[in-house]
């Protein structure tokens, strides 16, 4: 991906149903939990948490253990910092330690808004001495609404220490799990805590928590906008964001691990009872976010690979109308590395089509693994995104060949623009056609990719340029002020006023704009830009309808409410997140 977003996070719950030793390991559960996060290391560098959980400890030793990091390669910071990966000799000495346990959370965090340092880090610890009071939460999720829960907290006697959403959400769960016990001697019923607490969440959300006493649960949202998926046998019970590292830890066919149904809680008890209860009404159509499938997911789950293949061969039509000398002439490529499967499937496709016919393909953009086009500094990211990629030569033949190359989406334009198309030019194609397995990004997001204001989207940027050219701008102002009014208006009322104004545009008129925003000054080549339509990319990905970020059709109230706040922050020149 050309411009690299920061999104959703990956987290893991871990249950062994069984003690350590019958698994030949005491770190058998800690082991499992590290190789479950390496394997989705793609969804979070900016941090990382660990918590073990030792059912039925003896009293005088610690029942859990909490170890974040946020240093750089921060996972492998906290292997070396816990320390217990030496072998089975001095396990004895080991054996009271939570990382010789039976319950696992683990996190990895890419922070989107806010602070970078461990605090922000995953998973928050809600203590008391009683272990049944005592709750650690892990999770993938973004609220929009986290000022409403703030006061709702304040009315209920709490005196939260801030405004992070995960906190937030910790201690909302602890509010009514302290209801519950003091309601109710008997078992705890989760499913109701988890119920209540999430009646009051707007937003996307997969929760994963445990009590200090061995309780565990995993929740999902009702749209089923965060992926969650899960595998269990009569020896443990394992939750993650993607179903690959199950399979992988696991040895598991794809058919073995389970989706998580939207608004359903996966419930394990102390006990190693294991329950599956839906507690929220699931919404309809179900929102599962595409971008997961675009870009965000690894390629190795078998479906997902599938439909990023099918993303590449429907771009292959409009792609072949912008060969102006044939295939002959063209070469054809892709930006490394999420959109190779795509260029993948393009390929085969043309393939097909050209039967016997000789093509001309390869890898032409290198990108160079020591940068990474995120950073939070505009200043530094500028500086840093003209380095982010160098060029394979001999390949393309100078004022001859077409170039064309594949990306899965096209965020900011600031790294094509910047490095991408100026080192291409260097070779001396004749034309450049930049494709993107994605539509063109025209909203702003407000579950966890950091898309959350116009200024960062090329597309509205180019949409803006269309209202100034065409004598349009007074809409702008229009739907600026209908945007104020529905912001003093309960969110439920919110519409997307974003709407009207990319209506006075055709697809077509709006791809020609972005591509004059992404044309660096100087480019010799000529130049040609090719966007996935929306219901190409439905056919693709038919399960994963949240595309809101494309169609500006959000999936819960806080989003409408989001972009009406970020159009105000826009023309008010406020440069900040609108959630």
């Amino acid at each position: 991906m050309s411009d690299q977003i920061k999104h959703e996070c990956a987290v893991t719950l871990l249950r062994l149903r069984k003690k350590p030793e019958f698994y030949g390991d005491t770190f058998y559960g800690f082991r499992k939990m590290l190789l479950l996060l390496e394997k989705q290391h793609n969804r979070g560098q900016d941090g990382a948490g660990i918590a073990g959980i030792k059912i039925d400890q003896e009293p005088g030793y610690p029942a859990f253990q909490l170890e974040k990091s946020a240093r750089r390669m921060a996972l492998a910071d906290l292997i070396e910092r816990i320390g217990v990966l030496s072998g089975t000799r001095h396990q004895e000495k080991y054996r009271h330690s939570p990382f010789a346990g039976e319950l696992f959370l683990g996190h990895l965090r890419y922070g989107t808004f806010g602070s970078r340092g461990e605090e922000s880090c995953h998973p928050f610890a809600r203590v008391s001495s009683c272990l049944n009071r005592t709750m650690l939460l892990a999770g993938n999720f973004n609220l929009a609404n986290t000022g409403e829960i703030f006061e709702k907290l304040l009315k209920t006697g709490h005196h939260p220490s801030g405004r992070q959403d995960g906190a937030l959400i910790l201690n909302l769960i602890g509010h009514y799990l302290e209801q519950s016990l003091q309601q109710n001697s008997g078992p705890t019923d989760f499913a109701e805590v988890l119920k209540r607490a999430a009646e009051n969440f707007d937003g996307a959300f997969t929760l994963c928590g445990a009590l200090a006493d061995g309780n565990s649960f995993v929740l999902r949202d009702t749209a089923g906008i965060r992926p969650a998926w899960y595998y269990c046998d009569e020896n443990l019970v394992v939750a993650a964001s993607e179903r690959p590292a199950i399979q992988t830890a696991f040895e598991l066919f794809p058919e073995q691990v389970k989706e998580l149904p939207p608004g359903s809680a996966l419930i394990v008890r102390r006990d190693g009872q294991v329950e599956l209860t839906e507690c929220l009404k699931p919404v309809t159509p179900l929102r599962r976010c595409v971008f997961e499938r675009i870009y965000f997911s690894r390629g190795n789950d078998s479906d997902i690979h599938r439909e990023r293949k099918a993303m590449g061969q429907a771009l292959l039509p409009d792609i072949l109308k912008n060969l102006d000398d044939g295939i002959k002439n063209a070469f054809f490529s892709y930006i490394p590395n999420t959109a190779q499967i795509s260029f993948h499937g393009m390929l085969d496709a043309l393939m097909k089509m050209q039967l016997n016919k000789p093509l001309r393909f390869g890898q032409i953009a290198v990108k160079d693994a020591k940068f990474r086009t995120f950073i939070a500094d505009a200043a530094a990211r500028d500086d840093f995104t003209m380095h982010v990629y160098d060029v394979t030569y001999g390949l393309v033949r100078p004022n001859l060949d077409t170039l064309v190359v594949i990306d899965d989406s096209i965020v900011r334009g600031s790294t094509m623009r910047r490095a991408i198309l100026p080192i291409l030019d260097r070779l001396s194609p004749r034309k450049i056609v930049i494709a993107s397995a994605a539509p063109p990004i025209c909203y702003p997001d407000c579950y966890g990719i950091d898309m959350g204001s116009l200024q960062e989207l090329v597309a509205f940027e180019a949409l803006v340029d269309l209202l100034k050219k065409h004598g349009k701008f007074d809409l702008l102002t229009e739907q600026t002020k209908k945007a104020e009014k529905m912001l003093k208006q309960d969110s439920r009322k919110c519409r997307n006023p974003l709407k009207k104004l990319y209506a006075e545009f055709s697809f077509d008129e709006l791809t020609e704009a972005i591509k004059e925003r992404l044309r660096p000054p100087g480019l010799k080549a000529e130049l040609a830009l090719v966007f996935q339509r929306c219901d190409a990319l439905r056919a693709c990905c038919p399960d994963h309808l949240g595309d809101w970020y494309f169609t500006g059709d959000y999936p819960t109230p806080g989003g409408y409410r989001m972009v009406n706040r970020a159009l105000a922050n826009y023309v008010e020149n406020i440069k900040e997140r609108a959630y």
